[in-house]
């Protein structure tokens, strides 16, 4: 059964992420580490700012819902928020990419970062705007997608090289270029630059997953 956005958005972050240490099998001498404890939960509304409790009227506003997620963090920096909350806009529901394509970009961002929530949320998304299972599950694997077509190749070796080594060869530039236009090479940037800042807010903020999360494992090494 599919989720559509709101329903898998609206199932809240009660869930607390519990880490435990890899190993092919867990025994009595497995050491399990402490469940982590969100840092910055949501703020109740009377201990909020005034600042934030206008903040979080425009977010309802905008999105039809509360302040979830990633925005639970920001909203301790109510502009900030509210900056985030406008390109996320952008790059979620206006972009120039394909929304199979921009999906795809946000899987290997969140890959790379390991983001557990970012997967979660927006595994199901991708495969609703129409990437295959069998890419999303060698994304989450760590592995090349054995089957490409030309512009998800394109998408794939530019983010990979992007998050990788900070830049892109000539030769993904342009096959981006060529599949996008110079529009579609900067808002794919900046799709990958905006999922890096919520990677990076959701693994300070150690936000809790949402119920039911789409499985997404951190690289480990077994001993």
């Amino acid at each position: 059964m599919s989720l559509s956005r709101r329903a898998l958005l609206g199932t809240g972050v009660a869930l607390a992420v519990r880490v435990e240490a890899a190993g092919p099998e867990k025994g009595p001498g497995t050491a399990i580490a402490p469940a982590c404890v969100d840092r910055m939960p949501e703020i109740p509304p009377e201990r909020q700012t005034d600042a934030q409790k206008k903040a979080s009227a425009e977010f309802l506003g905008g999105r039809g819902m509360a302040v979830f997620g990633p925005f639970v963090p920001l909203l301790r920096s109510p502009e900030v928020m509210l900056r985030a909350k406008a390109m996320g806009d952008y790059l979620r529901f206006k972009t120039s990419l394909p929304q199979k394509l921009n999906e795809f970009a946000i899987l290997l961002t969140a890959r790379h970062w390991s983001q557990r929530y970012e997967w979660a949320i927006h595994q199901p998304l991708a495969l609703k705007a129409g990437l295959s299972p069998e890419i999303a599950a060698a994304v989450a694997d760590g592995r090349r997608p054995a089957r490409l077509d030309e512009t998800e190749q394109a998408v794939h070796d530019f983010v990979t090289e992007l998050l990788q080594h900070q830049s892109v060869s000539d030769t993904s530039y342009q096959a981006v270029v060529h599949h996008f236009g110079e529009q579609g090479a900067i808002d794919l940037v900046a799709v990958c630059g905006y999922y890096v800042l919520i990677a990076m807010v959701l693994n300070v903020a150690r936000t809790a997953l949402p119920k039911n999360a789409v499985p997404l494992e951190p690289f480990v090494c077994a001993t």
